[in-house]
């Protein structure tokens, strides 16, 4: 018979490393050339002016200027309407 106690097993234990997702500049913040204002997982937020998409869905900036944050409704293809938000950069003249 043995004498050493069986070590029980757990579901629990296991634990994701969050992605830090979410937006990382808010509306009217500056934002310089290159620089990330939403991580997303799939398209929450759409491109606008002076706005590129990644292959991971980060929205960031191509041109320097003030974050702007904008809803606008799109026809779907079923002929209904969605409201999206559309993340632009506009560029501050001096």
């Amino acid at each position: 018979m043995s004498h050493k106690k069986a070590a029980g097993t757990t579901a629990l234990g296991r634990d994701s490393i969050s992605k830090r997702l979410g937006v990382k500049l808010s509306d009217g913040q500056h934002a310089k050339i290159g620089s990330i204002i939403i991580r997303q997982r799939g398209t929450k937020y759409h491109v606008g002016l002076n706005v590129k998409r990644g292959n991971d869905d980060t929205l960031f900036a191509i041109k320097p200027g003030l974050v702007k944050f904008t809803t606008k409704k799109m026809k779907k293809f079923d002929n209904t309407l969605k409201t999206i938000k559309v993340v632009s950069v506009i560029p501050v003249t001096k």
